[in-house]
């Protein structure tokens, strides 16, 4: 979806609908410009206030060519950012499928929401058909924003067009099926969206037998229980500039049945969901990409299948890490960790200015933080606030995390250095802690997104977070860093 920014609703409109935001306490004012015939007669036999969502249709009695919406604001001034997506939601589904283009006059909402609701509306707009005979049948191509005054300019609608694309693409994997998104596949959309962007982009693939000569036993404690070889893969993007690059490592576990530590089998469907770490890594690059931000970044994905079989991993069983730690599997469904311990190793190389890693870790941190924000784990204050800062503007919020020394003797193993679980208790905690033993060279900070990488029920399906809060993250260090 395009987005147009302008100052009044042109004389000569291709829109084939108008909405207006309205405020309950300016209703009249905001709609002064657009020459409504009777106003006063139209409100009163609708008894039409303005209430938050509120819609209300005007038929043939407004100077524009159009067919136009009312929509509440309530009261503007005490509008929270955590609404609009209601807001985006009405205006989306009412218009997606039946105009090309419309027109949406923002004036009536605060400056300071312009960016974030219209981020909302290509949150909204999204619809996921791949594997449907009958496609969604979405004509909506345009919309063209009217603002009076505004915060919006085309360097900020270039951001959000990049996110949109960005979050598209990982929401397309996350929900692509375990048959068809493996790991192999997921090393092969890197290597397509290098050569989409050759000048940008340097993709390398890492095999199994690269990975057993580098010792990444732990990663392949998991991948080998699997047909489906793991594969990590990096994806260097603004390579030539000198400066540290930021790296960010996603969890892409494919589909994972838990191993022999076998999960129940209801809802098991939704463990293809588990790559979606990996998947906004690969969306965050290619908004990367699209808006051409001026700053160096790695993107690393750990890319494995978790299933049972004759090859797998047993509980009990103990493997060496890349780094030389030895770690004893006590439960093959706490295997996020072992593919990412690995490659949080490998990406030493690359002599980090700092680490994000992003990861569907635990259940315990949906029990913790539910789905509306994501856990955000750091020693590092600097960061934790960077990244929080980030959530608020993006309104893809995070809420920082213990991560303490007192939580690792949960880890101690009397067989080996770590165990991989930590017992009943601070379950997402004590994952972070497992990672945290393998980032202690560098700035780092981890993001559990089990809870809000995806939907359930009727509305299941990937969401693409946290890669507005990533591209946020990287757009305020550029602007920081100037």
């Amino acid at each position: 979806m395009k987005f147009t920014l302008q100052n009044a609703f042109p004389a000569q409109a291709s829109s084939e609908s108008l909405w207006i935001l309205v405020d309950s306490e300016q209703l009249q004012q905001n709609l002064n410009t657009y020459q409504i015939n009777h106003l006063d007669d139209v409100l009163n036999a609708t008894q039409y206030k303005a209430g938050f969502n509120d819609n209300l249709a005007l038929l043939a009695n407004v100077s524009v060519q159009a067919n136009t919406q009312l929509l509440g604001l309530g009261k503007s001034d005490e509008l929270k950012a955590t609404k609009l997506a209601k807001l985006a939601q009405s205006i989306i589904k009412s218009s997606q499928n039946k105009f090309k283009q419309i027109s949406l006059d923002l004036s009536a909402l605060p400056a300071d929401l312009h960016a974030l609701f219209v981020l909302s509306l290509t949150q909204a707009a999204y619809g996921y058909d791949e594997f449907k005979s009958k496609k969604n049948e979405f004509v909506l191509e345009t919309i063209h924003l009217i603002a009076s005054q505004t915060t919006l300019d085309e360097a900020q609608l270039k951001l959000i067009h990049a996110v949109q694309s960005g979050q598209n693409f990982a929401r397309d994997l996350g929900n692509r099926p375990g048959n068809i998104c493996f790991p192999e596949y997921l090393a092969d959309q890197a290597l397509a969206l290098a050569k989409q962007y050759p000048d940008l982009l340097k993709v390398t693939v890492l095999d199994e037998q690269q990975m057993a000569d580098l010792g990444m036993y732990a990663f392949l404690a998991v991948s080998k229980g699997s047909d489906r070889p793991g594969r990590i893969v990096t994806l260097e993007y603004n390579a030539q500039i000198d400066q540290a690059p930021v790296v960010l490592v996603g969890k892409g576990v494919t589909f994972d049945t838990g191993g022999i530590s076998l999960k129940p089998g209801l809802g098991m469907d939704e463990m293809k969901f588990d790559m979606c770490g990996a998947a906004s890594v690969l969306g965050t690059i290619q908004a990367l990409c699209e808006a051409q931000l001026p700053i160096h970044v790695v993107g690393a994905i750990a890319a494995a299948e978790n299933m049972p079989s004759a090859h797998a991993t047993r509980p009990g069983d103990i493997v060496t890490t890349m780094s030389g730690q030895t770690v004893e599997i006590l439960n093959t469904d706490a295997e996020g960790r072992l593919v990412l311990c690995d490659t949080l190793t490998y990406i030493k190389r690359f002599n980090p200015a700092l680490v994000i890693d992003i990861a569907t870790l635990t259940g315990a941190c949906v029990v913790a933080l539910g789905k509306v924000v994501s856990g955000l784990f750091t020693p590092d204050d600097e960061l934790a606030q960077d990244l929080q800062q980030a959530g608020e503007q993006s309104l893809d919020r995070v809420w920082r995390m213990p991560v303490m020394e007192e939580y690792q003797e949960l880890l101690d193993s009397p067989f080996a250095d770590i165990a991989n679980i930590g017992g009943p208790y601070g379950g997402a905690i004590t994952a972070a802690c497992f990672l945290e033993r393998f980032t202690r060279d560098y700035r780092w900070a981890h993001l559990d997104v089990a809870g809000t990488a995806w939907l359930s029920g009727a509305t299941k399906g990937a969401t693409g977070r946290p890669v507005p809060l990533l591209m946020q993250f990287l757009a305020n260090r550029v602007q920081t860093n100037g």
